[in-house]
């Protein structure tokens, strides 16, 4: 039986169903003014169909990067001091690589359009301080002091986070985020992993 709003789509699981419901909805009404409720309508599903998916409007955006991300704090937490700079980047590169358009990439190019410029300003603040930590922790391990773990963990998180936004805003089809994460790298590859490279860089 064919759902009401739904006639003439391929059929598809009730999770993309949802988040393609959800995106028309915050484009045509803008986020603030859509609820679960609209969105359970629009897709034909039940309320709990979409609790059974997203724990909250705003997971429908965010649940496919804050599953990559928990590998990658998981992975972090392994690092070792042995090339501990190259395993990072290698597991950061893993974050965005195959990055598929979804609810996020969308928000993120049209975020006026959608009315989400807070809500990605918000909880792209708390990725942010998530990996960054991450980060820095494996800085920790490896024998980084504190200040420049910090250091290098917060410019890391954001060349992850800048290079989801800069792909998405020029659109999907031009380019990979990989590539764009691997120049941001480029940009802060001379950021001292280790004290002892400092040191060789100020000598």
């Amino acid at each position: 039986m064919t759902t009401p709003g739904r006639a003439g789509r391929p059929r598809a699981s009730s999770r993309e169903t949802l988040a393609e419901a959800a995106c028309e909805l915050f484009l045509e009404r803008g986020y603030a003014a859509t609820s679960v409720a609209d969105i359970t309508q629009r897709a034909g599903v039940s309320r709990s169909s979409f609790f059974n998916y997203f724990s909250s409007k705003s997971d429908v955006l965010w649940s496919g990067l804050d599953a990559r991300i928990a590998g990658a704090v998981d992975a972090l937490a392994n690092v070792r001091a042995i090339d501990a700079g190259d395993a990072v980047r290698s597991i950061l590169l893993g974050v965005v690589d195959g990055f598929e358009p979804d609810p996020l990439a969308l928000a993120l190019r049209n975020a006026a359009a959608m009315g989400v410029e807070d809500e990605l300003e918000r909880e792209t603040g708390l990725r942010l301080a998530r990996l960054s930590a991450a980060v820095a922790g494996a800085a920790r391990t490896s024998g980084v002091d504190v200040v420049r773990a910090d250091i290098v963990g917060a410019a890391y998180a954001t060349a992850v986070l800048t290079a989801l936004r800069v792909w998405a805003e020029q659109g999907a089809g031009r380019g990979s985020p990989r590539a764009v994460l691997a120049d941001a790298f480029a940009v802060i590859h001379d950021l001292p992993w280790r004290a002892a490279d400092e040191d060789a860089v100020l000598a």
